[in-house]
């Protein structure tokens, strides 16, 4: 199972204001491809263990899956990761921009409103 691989289609679908997901098993040993179906969902008690994950995918392949919810328009929402950390950043040289426009009119005597700060 080592050459199988998903492949991840993803479509937004405006006026449903859905995302739909397509999972395709390739397979090149068989010559041929497996659409997934549509997930069931099994109802489990308290304290019962999951067992098997609903899908099991390569990193590459997950990544794959990353990359078509993105294109079709979706982002994370909590501000970790590359998105959140420019977020972080860019409210940063705000502060310093804020910070720089009143020190430096400050520095040469002029107050800061007569200097064209921004405070």
């Amino acid at each position: 199972m080592a050459d199988t691989r998903i492949e991840s289609r993803v479509e937004r679908q405006i006026f449903r204001d859905r995302i739909a997901v397509y999972l395709v098993l390739s397979q090149p040993q068989h010559k041929g491809r497996a659409l997934a179906r549509p997930l069931t969902f099994d109802v489990i008690e308290p304290g019962q263990v999951f067992g098997e994950p609903t899908i099991d995918m390569a990193t590459e392949d997950a990544q794959q899956l990353m990359d078509e919810l993105w294109r079709a328009g979706l982002r994370p929402t909590e501000g970790t990761g590359s998105a959140g950390s420019l977020a972080a950043t860019e409210r940063h040289l705000k502060d310093m921009q804020r910070i720089a426009f009143h020190l430096l009119p400050a520095q040469a005597g002029t107050p800061p409103a007569e200097a064209g700060g921004n405070g």
